[in-house]
């Protein structure tokens, strides 16, 4: 049948008994209840109804229709409350996107979100890509930097700011000594941004300070930073809270706010209200308080 619309307005006819009774069930106008009744009949080719002073009366075909137009309401019905309840639930799939360095901070806790949630299955996105929300391609995006726009219906809250202070090494102190402050930077070697032009606030404090040749190992990949000061390639800018899992390095400068990475929360006003966003949305919250 190419038009449901029409097969349950007959439904809404033979329940009724009246064009009045079923254009009030359905909310439409006494009209459309007839035009929808004489396209269906003209469609088939057959009567549906016996037209008399009570009202309609369904002829055999009409039985025959409006038996299968009813099994359809009910299924449908049954659906549209197995979705209420899934989406009254903190159970399914939920989608999370973030930058591939926010996945040490953010593993563990999903990871105890997920413990208290044992019906919940999740997926994180750990891209540089811009994941679409309106498109449906993650419940929930954790941005970093400047405030996201709030468009295409996106809802943004500040989550957080992240702690970011200078480290090195054990080996590369060891071999180059620890400076004693800002003064001291411009004796050594760094690992920061290949892009000058980085939005990066503690990378363009950096390259304020030290000069073009002071930044011997280059790369966008921020893992790569990590690694490359951890290897000793030279100084660089860490998490403090990622700092904190490797005991190969060593704090040289104290967070800076100057230096700070602010995290956001990125849903979608379709999805925001559901509970399993509400959910998820409160606890990194707290946890990020």
């Amino acid at each position: 049948m190419d038009n449901w619309d029409e097969v349950r307005t007959a439904y809404h006819v033979a329940r009724a008994g009246t064009v009045s009774g079923a254009a009030e069930a359905l909310g439409v106008h006494h009209a459309t209840v007839i035009r929808h009744i004489d396209a269906l009949e003209g469609r088939l080719g057959v009567k549906l109804f016996q037209r008399h002073a009570r009202g309609y009366t369904p002829t055999e075909a009409g039985e025959d229709l409006l038996r299968v137009a009813k099994a359809t309401d009910d299924q449908f019905a049954q659906l549209a409350g197995r979705i209420k309840g899934r989406g009254e639930d903190v159970s399914g799939e939920m989608v999370i996107t973030a930058l591939a360095e926010l996945t040490p901070i953010l593993a563990p806790m999903l990871s105890a979100f997920q413990a208290g949630h044992p019906g919940l299955i999740l997926r994180l996105l750990a891209s540089e890509r811009v994941f679409r929300l309106e498109y449906g391609e993650a419940h929930v995006a954790i941005r970093a930097g400047t405030e996201p726009p709030g468009e295409l219906d996106n809802v943004v809250q500040k989550l957080a700011p992240l702690a970011v202070g200078l480290y090195g090494s054990h080996a590369y102190l060891k071999a180059h000594g620890k400076p004693e402050g800002e003064g001291d930077l411009t004796a050594h070697r760094f690992v920061s941004s290949d892009d000058p032009d980085s939005r990066a606030p503690f990378s363009n404090w950096l390259r304020r300070r030290v000069s073009e040749e002071a930044i011997t190992f280059r790369t966008d990949d921020f893992r790569a930073q990590e690694q490359a000061i951890r290897a000793g390639a030279g100084l660089g800018f860490l998490m403090r809270e990622t700092a904190a899992g490797m005991p190969d390095v060593e704090e040289v400068l104290s967070p800076d706010p100057a230096w700070e990475v602010t995290l956001w929360l990125v849903t979608h006003m379709d999805l925001h209200r559901t509970a399993k966003v509400q959910a998820l949305v409160r606890f990194l919250k707290e946890r990020m308080a």
